[in-house]
């Protein structure tokens, strides 16, 4: 279907303030970020270059969760150039409305959401994963490694000299169940090999029970518990895996089954799962919010007041969806009310100012 000429200035006009505003955030996020590269790259010792390099891989990301009120700013700017050039009036003049302008604004969204989500995030998330990899480099030093596959849990880590291969079937942030561990030198000869049915990793003093070791010798003695010391303990293990932003959406639903495969708890990844398919319907919702709010202000003549007010409006909205993902953490809701009731509060707002709009 050809676009009225209208309706093509409306996307192009949109999709260019979306750039601009997008471009300002962007510098915005690589400014702050920087300051905490340096600190880490002083830590360290590493070149100073790292600190822009690191920003750069970290910058898309960070800008992922600020895209909802990127588009609720845009839309103020829109409507502020269009009001400024009488060409609202115009518009209006000419039998487009209010409603049909904000209709047109959706549209444009919710393509720029599906874009987002499709791409955009794919992008993000390789960059985060450079971006955790160099700096655990640095870091840890390689001293250990810990990754979640269909066989379940494998941690590598060194302490004094013996380098220790972990082996749980089933894992939470409390215990592992079907445990082996294997001890080596620093040349690989095999010194013990621990075999365990639970061991609870409260601590990093982990407490095994129903345990066998056969030692160098061939040797195997049974104890009904022992104390193996590690360098991890259930808190540290979770937190290695917490960082979903370096996952795309194929590696977050892999990881799912994988987590469900070893008995821990998917709650974290479907919560994020759910967090990013409602990002298009988030975008839109702020847009079509954007406009509500800006036509209610039309008459103030102070822009930065109507910027601020905006802002303003965006703490609110992130301070309703951090205070849902607390419950949905905790329990008090369930996963997916959690990620979705902002978003319905946000449309049933939404959908009043429309008409209201609408009657006028």
């Amino acid at each position: 279907m050809k676009l009225k000429k209208y309706q093509s200035y409306i996307f192009l006009s949109f999709l260019k303030k979306f750039l601009i505003t997008s471009l300002i955030f962007f510098c915005i996020v690589i400014i702050i970020n920087i300051f905490e590269e340096i600190r880490f790259t002083e830590k360290y010792n590493t070149e100073t270059y790292y600190s822009i390099y690191l920003s750069l891989l970290n910058a898309p990301s960070l800008m992922f969760e600020i895209f909802p009120f990127i588009f609720l700013i845009t839309v103020k700017f829109f409507y502020i150039v269009l009001n400024d050039k009488n060409e609202l009036d115009i518009l209006n003049t000419n039998g487009i409305g209010n409603f049909k302008i904000v209709y047109l604004l959706s549209v444009i969204s919710t393509i720029l959401g599906v874009l987002v989500l499709l791409f955009y995030y794919s992008f993000s998330s390789n960059l985060k994963s450079k971006y955790l990899e160099i700096k655990n480099k640095f870091s840890n030093s390689n001293e250990y490694l810990a990754v979640v596959n269909d066989a379940g849990l494998w941690i590598k880590e060194e302490i004094d000299g013996s380098l220790f291969i972990v082996h749980a079937e089933k894992f939470d942030k409390s215990s592992l169940k079907s445990i082996t561990i294997s001890e080596t030198d620093k040349y690989f000869n095999n010194k013990n090999t621990i075999v365990a049915e639970t061991g609870n990793i409260i601590s990093k003093n982990w407490v095994l029970s129903e345990v066998s070791v056969l030692n160098d010798s061939g040797n195997t003695k049974y104890y009904k518990s022992l104390v193996h010391n590690s360098s991890f303990n259930g808190e540290i293990i979770a937190n290695l895996f917490s960082n979903l932003n370096s996952l795309n959406l194929y590696e977050l639903h892999k990881l799912s089954d994988s987590y469900s495969k070893i008995g821990y708890s998917t709650k974290d990844i479907n919560m994020h799962l759910n967090k990013i398919y409602s990002m298009p319907v988030f975008y839109l919702l702020m847009t079509v919010l954007g406009f509500v709010i800006i036509t209610k202000l039309k008459k103030l003549k102070s822009k930065f007041f109507v910027i601020l007010f905006g802002i303003f409006i965006s703490v609110i909205v992130y301070y309703l969806n951090y205070f849902s993902s607390i419950l949905g953490n905790n329990g008090s809701l369930p996963v997916y009310l959690s990620v979705w009731v902002p978003l319905l509060i946000l449309f049933l707002i939404c959908n009043i100012g429309v008409l209201k709009l609408n009657e006028k």
